[in-house]
C-alpha cells in the first residue's frame, strides 16, 4: 500500500497546528514533558464512554487476538517481526472512514519484548483523528500467557491511511469526535505528530548535515572490521494473488514483512548468529505495488555499534522491462543476546568507499538523533535537571515534546477552580506530586492577533512585572525562538532569576484547534549559570488561545509549577493575594491597547 508523497517545506507548515515521529516511549512518567513522547493512546485504545452508567466502545476501535503458531515463528521460536507487522497493518482497519483505505506510513516502532510460540498476540487499534483524506490510528500490541494469565506490552506505532479518491475526486473523511479525555489528548497530539510526518524528510536531512561531526576514518581504525559487502543481501519477490488486499494492490504489511525478512539475513551475516529486531524507523511508501509486480528487496548493514547495528533496506518494483520504482526505505536496529537476554558485543563494519562511506556516516547521525530523543523523552526529574540540552540534532524533537506536553497538560479536565475575579479564573491540578495552575480569562481581540502579542516573549514585560528583562538568544526556525528571561527574586535578599527558555508556537490545524504557545527550559553551553544569578527552570508552560468568535477570545494560560516557578503564584493559590488578577489584568489591558497594531513573530537581532 502507498500514500502520496509529502514534500512541504517547514515554512509552509505555519498553519499546521501541530510528528513525525510521535510517541516513541512505551510508559509514563512522572511529568507531562516526558509523556509527550509516551502518548496516552497507547494506554487509552481499549478506552470507554460510558452513556448512562452503560459502557459505550469507541466507534472506530478495532481488535485481534491470534495465537503464535510454529508457521509464524522464526528459527528462535519466537515470533516473527515481519509477521507482527502484517497483524499490526491488517488490525487499523477502514471502519471510520467506511471505503477503501491505503498504508501511507507507520511511525517508528519500538519492540520492548518478543513474543514465543504459544502465546497470544493482542492488537487493539483506533483512529485518533481524521484530517482532510488520511486519518491517524494508534495501534497497541500486548502479549498474553494462557498458562499464567499474565498479559505485557510489546509494541505499539501510529499509522497515517489515506482515504481512495472517487470518481468525484478526493474523499472528505468524517471528523473524530472525542469521548473521554484520553481520546481528547490523542486527537490533539495527532496534529503535532501530523506535522512532523510532513516534514520528516527535511528534519532527517537537517539532522544528518548537522550531526555527522566524527569523520569515518576516526571510527575505522579496526583491524578486524568486517566488510560491510558481506552483509548486502537482495532478494526478488514475485507479488501473486494471495499477498494483494481487496484493492488488488501489494498488502503493505506483506511488503513490511519481506523488507524485514531481508534486513535479518543481513544483520545474521554481520555477527553469525540470530539478531533480534529492536527497533524500525518509519515506513513511508512512496508508491504503490500490484499483482505481476516484481519487488525487489535489498539490505546491507550501514554501521554497527558496540552493541546494536544499523541495517538499511530498501523496495523497488518493476513489471516487464519498465524502470524500477522506489516503494519504501527504512532503518532497522538489532542486537544480538545472550543466554541472558543481554545485549552482545557486535563486530564492527568496514563501509566500502563513496555510498559506504555516506550510509556508515549517516548511521552514526542517526544514532545519535535516536540516542537524543530518548534522552529527551526518558530523563528522569530525580536524576537530571528539568531542562534537557538543545541543539540543531534535536531541536525538533524538543519542540515536538514542547508543543505536546502542553496539549497533554491542557488535555486534563479534572482542574480545580481555585480563585475568580472580574472572570478572571485560577484553576489548579495536582496530579503525580505535581502541582500545575491555570489561568483563564477572554478578551474582545482576534485570536490571531493575541497569538501574535503574545508569541514575542519581549513584549510580556509591558504587562507582566516578573518579566524584568527578556532577549532573544537564537530563532531556531519560525516556530521555535529561545530566550533568556530575567525575572525578580522571590525572596527580599535574593538573587534575582534567570531562565533559558524555548517557545514553541503553533498556529491551529483546523477550526476546532487553539493557538499555541509553549515554554519549557532548555540547556545552552553559551549560556551558563552564572553567580549572579539563581537558574530557573521551567517544566511545562505557555498560552493555549481559543478563538470563541470573531473578535472574542478565550486565553488560557498553564504551567507545571516547578520549584523555581512555584514562589511567584504559591500566595494566589493559598488565598492570600490576588496577584494573577493584576498581572492577567494588565494581560487584556495589553492586548486591547495593540489589538490593531502590526504584531509579528520575533526574529534574532543577536
Amino acid at each position: 500500500m502507498f500514500g502520496s508523497h509529502h514534500n512541504n517545506q517547514r515554512r509552509k507548515l505555519c498553519a499546521i497546528g501541530g510528528p513525525q515521529n510521535g510517541a516513541r516511549t512505551g510508559t509514563f512518567d512522572s511529568t507531562l514533558s516526558r509523556q509527550a513522547y509516551s502518548s496516552s493512546s497507547i494506554r487509552s485504545i481499549s478506552s470507554r464512554a460510558y452513556t448512562n452508567g452503560e459502557m459505550c466502545r469507541n466507534p472506530t476501535e478495532v481488535n485481534m487476538s491470534q495465537i503464535v503458531l510454529p508457521c509464524h515463528a522464526n528459527y528462535c521460536g519466537e515470533l516473527s517481526a515481519g509477521q507482527l507487522l502484517k497483524w499490526m497493518d491488517s488490525t487499523a482497519s477502514e471502519r471510520h472512514a467506511g471505503r477503501s483505505c491505503i498504508t501511507a506510513s507507520v511511525d517508528d516502532i519500538h519492540f520492548i519484548t518478543t513474543i514465543g510460540v504459544g502465546q497470544v498476540v493482542n492488537i487493539a487499534a483506533k483512529v485518533n483523528r481524521a484530517f482532510t483524506s488520511s486519518m491517524e490510528a494508534g495501534i497497541l500490541v500486548s502479549c498474553e500467557d494462557l498458562f499464567s494469565n499474565r498479559q505485557w506490552k510489546v509494541c505499539h506505532a501510529f499509522a497515517t491511511f489515506v482515504a481512495q479518491h472517487t470518481e468525484a475526486g478526493k474523499v472528505q473523511l468524517k471528523q473524530v469526535i472525542p469521548r473521554t479525555q484520553a481520546e481528547q489528548m490523542e486527537y490533539s497530539l495527532a496534529a503535532e505528530r501530523r506535522r512532523m510526518r510532513l516534514i520528516h524528510a527535511e528534519i532527517i536531512n537537517d539532522l544528518l548535515s548537522s550531526c555527522c561531526s566524527q569523520t569515518v576514518s576516526e571510527r575505522l581504525d579496526y583491524q578486524d572490521a568486517v566488510p560491510a559487502e558481506r552483509t548486502r543481501v537482495e532478494s526478488v519477490e514475485l507479488v501473486l494473488p494471495p499477498h494483494a488486499n481487496h484493492q488488488v494492490s501489494t498488502f503493505g504489511g506483506q511488503i513490511m514483512a519481506w523488507m524485514e525478512n531481508v534486513a535479518t539475513i543481513s544483520a545474521s551475516r554481520l555477527c553469525n548468529a540470530h539478531p533480534t529486531l529492536r527497533s524500525i524507523d518509519m515506513f513511508h511508501f512512496r508508491g504503490p505495488s500490484h499483482i505481476g509486480d516484481r519487488l525487489v528487496l535489498k539490505a546491507i548493514v550501514n554501521n554497527a555499534f558496540k552493541k546494536s547495528m544499523e541495517v538499511g533496506v530498501c523496495a523497488e518494483a518493476y513489471q516487464g522491462g519498465e524502470p524500477l520504482r522506489h516503494i519504501n526505505t527504512a532503518f532497522m536496529t538489532f542486537e544480538v543476546l545472550d543466554n541472558d537476554r543481554k545485549p552482545c558485543t557486535l563486530p564492527r563494519i568496514r563501509p566500502e568507499p563513496v555510498d559506504g562511506k555516506r550510509r556508515f556516516q549517516e548511521a552514526i547521525a542517526r544514532e545519535k538523533i535516536r540516542l537524543d530523543r530518548k534522552y529527551i523523552i526518558s530523563c528522569k526529574q530525580s536524576e537530571v535537571p528539568l531542562s534537557v540540552p538543545w541543539d540543531p540534532c534535536n531541536q525538533m524533537y524538543l519542540s515536538y515534546n514542547n508543543v505536546s506536553a502542553l496539549k497533554m497538560l491542557a488535555a486534563r479536565n479534572n482542574w480545580v477552580l481555585t480563585s475568580e475575579k472580574n472572570k478572571v479564573s485560577l484553576y489548579t491540578l495536582e496530579e503525580n506530586q505535581m502541582l500545575c495552575f491555570k489561568v483563564e480569562t477572554h478578551v474582545a481581540v482576534a485570536a490571531e492577533q493575541v497569538f501574535l502579542l503574545l508569541s514575542d516573549l519581549r513584549r510580556r514585560k509591558a504587562w507582566d512585572h516578573h518579566y524584568q528583562e527578556c532577549d532573544v538568544i537564537t530563532d531556531s526556525d519560525e516556530d521555535d525562538t529561545i530566550y533568556r528571561v530575567v525575572t525578580p527574586s522571590v525572596t527580599k535578599r535574593g538573587k534575582v532569576q534567570d531562565f533559558i527558555l524555548l517557545a514553541s508556537r503553533r498556529r491551529p490545524c483546523d477550526s476546532g484547534d487553539p493557538y499555541l504557545i509553549a515554554l519549557r527550559s532548555v540547556t545552552l553551553p553559551a549560556y551558563p549559570p552564572t553567580e549572579d544569578y539563581n537558574r530557573g527552570e521551567v517544566l511545562c508552560a505557555g498560552f493555549s488561545i481559543w478563538e470563541e468568535e470573531n473578535t472574542f477570545t478565550k486565553i488560557s494560560y498553564y504551567n507545571q509549577a516547578t520549584p523555581g516557578v512555584l514562589p511567584y503564584i504559591s500566595t494566589d493559590i493559598a488565598g492570600l493575594s490576588s496577584s494573577f488578577y493584576c498581572t492577567f489584568a494588565s494581560c487584556s489591558a495589553f492586548l486591547e491597547e495593540n489589538k490593531e497594531s502590526l504584531a509579528s513573530l520575533p526574529t534574532s537581532t543577536l
